[in-house]
């Protein structure tokens, strides 16, 4: 559908005009997917009640792969061990990469225990960013200075631009108007927040406010504006890992929705998809691992077993250590040990290069 319009100073016409959202109708697909988020939605309470040590070693475990995830799909990385020692043991970073990942974990915390005295406005937003690197040395805190672009490197080196964001000259009018608009569609209750989170989500990844760190941020305002709408799977399950597993289609998604954004002709649809998938699975995802744990006796050892059957046919002692951040290496030779035994694993090789097949 082409929605044409002309885009005056007084106005953003974006994901988040009404016009633009009532010519994009909802799918029937999208539909009856919210109407499923609906239902797993309803059983959270029920999961507080029944297995608040099961969600309490889920919520440490996804604390650490979120802080991971969404740092190292920007290209930032921390070996496994330093990883447990600065997230779990709170040792000082000795690197850049270190304090960013800090600094992700100590905002996505913030969010998860203080989310109802937030609200979406440009001052917290600066804020999460200013938090976010202030311990990496980058300038934080502040909108872009100059204006930047979207770059993609091509297999042979090549470098294009796949999409120019909102000037830095304009970059504060724009924040400012779509976070009004924003909190005008959530206060007004017509449109489902199911909708007006991936919508604002868009137009800030197209405005691109900083100049490092717009992707990070983005993801700590999805997990926010979930808490804020009940939506409390992002405290169990890792959104961030998740996205990083499908990081080819998050890209694909991202770049074809923002086709013609500028004149307010985009194609949102595939982003709300993407974005409901991704919940969807965030939560069929708890309902297993709630299920997998309370069936046992030992919540760590099926923690294991659980990650385990979602590996692929091989995988190496470093991948369950990734998936169990919260668990010790020496417990999940353990387990491995004992799936040998009962025949429903083998191993290959020695040490830490061993191989671990499923039968």
């Amino acid at each position: 559908m082409v929605i044409n319009v002309v885009i005056e100073r007084g106005e953003i016409m974006k994901s988040l005009d009404i016009d633009y959202l009532e010519l994009n109708a909802l799918p029937i697909g999208l539909g009856q997917m919210m109407q499923t988020l609906g239902e797993y939605k309803g059983k959270q309470d029920l999961y507080t009640k029944q297995t608040p040590q099961v969600l309490e070693t889920l919520k440490q475990a996804a604390m650490i792969q979120s802080s991971e995830s969404s740092n190292r799909i920007e290209g930032i990385t921390v070996v496994p061990e330093r990883l447990k020692a600065i997230l779990l043991q709170h040792s000082k970073p000795k690197d850049r990469s270190e304090a960013e990942i800090i600094g992700y974990r100590n905002v996505l915390e913030k969010i998860h225990i203080q989310f109802d005295s937030m609200d979406l406005t440009p001052q917290t937003i600066l804020k999460f960013h200013e938090d976010m690197l202030k311990a990496s040395g980058i300038p934080a805190g502040m909108w872009k200075q100059k204006d930047n672009t979207i770059e993609e490197r091509l297999p042979e080196g090549r470098w294009v631009t796949r999409f120019v964001p909102v000037s830095s000259q304009e970059t504060p009018y724009y924040m400012e108007e779509s976070c009004k608009m924003f909190q005008r569609h959530w206060n007004e209750g017509k449109i489902s927040k199911l909708i007006l989170i991936p919508s604002i989500i868009l137009d800030f990844l197209c405005i691109h406010p900083f100049m490092d760190g717009n992707g990070r941020i983005s993801r700590l305002l999805t997990v926010l504006l979930l808490h804020k709408a009940g939506y409390e799977v992002a405290r169990y399950i890792s959104l961030e890992r998740i996205i990083e597993n499908t990081k080819t289609s998050y890209y694909d998604v991202l770049h074809r929705s923002s086709q013609h954004w500028h004149e307010g002709r985009h194609d949102i649809k595939p982003w709300w998809e993407y974005f409901l998938f991704t919940l969807i699975t965030a939560y069929r995802e708890l309902e297993d691992r709630v299920g997998a744990i309370t069936k046992g006796r030992g919540a760590k050892t099926n923690l294991i077993e659980s990650a385990v059957e979602n590996m692929p046919s091989i995988f190496g002692i470093s991948d369950i250590c990734r998936a169990c951040p919260s668990v010790g290496r020496d417990m999940i030779r353990i387990v491995l040990n004992k799936l040998r035994r009962s025949g429903k694993l083998q191993s290959t090789g020695m040490g830490r290069g061993a191989k671990w097949r499923k039968n």
